[in-house]
């Protein structure tokens, strides 16, 4: 999941195996009828990069260690938008917070267990030290201040759980399998056209909708890890739906309006919405009364 996800937003991976891991990899817990949270989704753990130095470094800098920076991996699958480590200008220090936002949004709107790893909702670094076990200082200390200086992050962050903790799929029927899940789920999968993903390797664009199981509500995301913005179709909504679609989560927006709630969510009323480079977006809309058979066709 991890490496995937990473390579994703670097533009490296295929739309196919992000599909995989975002639904709870089937294709390597399904064999023996395992479920959903045989899957544990990560982007970030004690070892390697913090999420900050993810999208600030693209190699580690463990010279503090004293090991002439042979020790720590090479493998971090990394990109520092543009500057190698701190920088002043406000374009690359914007798409670090909004590249930081994707892989937040992918990890805790995934299925399966999500893990983050203390201190990355507020942008904590290690200063591109990844391997950090032998320092008792400032590079591996959490500085509480900088819950104040990425409050927006924070704020991202409690939104996104408190979205995944209403959602059906935390609180189904325990004896249903992966794929039991996903064909109750109904998932529909995009590219910029409806119904058309685009799984080749150079691909970076992908959409999906999916139903909730209680049948109550339609999903819509969309992640646009391409460098520049791409206009995606969206699906009709049903007469059923209260509203039609409704904005709740545009990564390329600033706070608050990254993640808003769904009375404070402006409606989309378009037949397609113009996704912003490296982000990723959510629609909801609300199904009252809506039959399950309707939304397959």
């Amino acid at each position: 999941y991890r490496d995937v996800m990473r390579d994703f937003w670097r533009g490296q991976a295929r739309p196919a195996d992000f599909a995989y891991r975002f639904t709870g990899s089937a294709d390597l817990y399904e064999q023996d009828g395992r479920r959903p949270h045989a899957s544990i989704n990560f982007i970030t753990a004690h070892d390697g990069f913090t999420l900050n130095d993810l999208v600030s470094y693209n190699g580690k800098h463990n010279e503090a260690n004293l090991e002439e920076n042979r020790d720590g991996t090479d493998d971090n699958r990394s990109w520092n938008c543009g500057a190698e480590g701190p920088s002043d200008d406000p374009a690359i220090e914007a798409l670090r917070a909004r590249q930081a936002r994707n892989l937040l949004a992918v990890t805790l709107l995934a299925l399966g267990a999500p893990m983050l790893q203390m201190g990355d909702e507020m942008r904590r670094t290690q200063r591109g030290n990844n391997n950090a076990y032998c320092q008792d200082n400032e590079i591996s200390w959490l500085d509480w201040g900088l819950l104040e200086r990425h409050g927006d992050l924070h704020r991202f962050v409690k939104q996104l759980i408190r979205y995944r903790l209403n959602l059906d799929v935390t609180r189904l029927d325990g004896t249903l399998t992966l794929n039991q899940l996903l064909r109750h789920a109904n998932v529909r999968w995009h590219g910029v056209r409806l119904d058309e993903p685009d799984w080749s390797h150079g691909s970076r664009s992908l959409a999906f909708t999916i139903e909730s199981l209680s049948r109550t509500r339609l999903f819509h995301v969309i992640l646009n890890a391409y460098w520049e913005p791409l206009a995606f179709g969206l699906p009709p909504v049903p007469e059923a739906a209260q509203g039609g679609w409704r904005r709740i989560l545009d990564t390329a927006r600033a706070a608050p309006e990254d993640f808003l709630d769904w009375h404070e969510a402006p409606g989309v009323d378009a037949a397609s919405y113009l996704v912003q480079p490296r982000s990723v977006v959510g629609l909801v809309a609300r199904l009252a009364g809506y039959e399950a058979e309707r939304f397959a066709g």
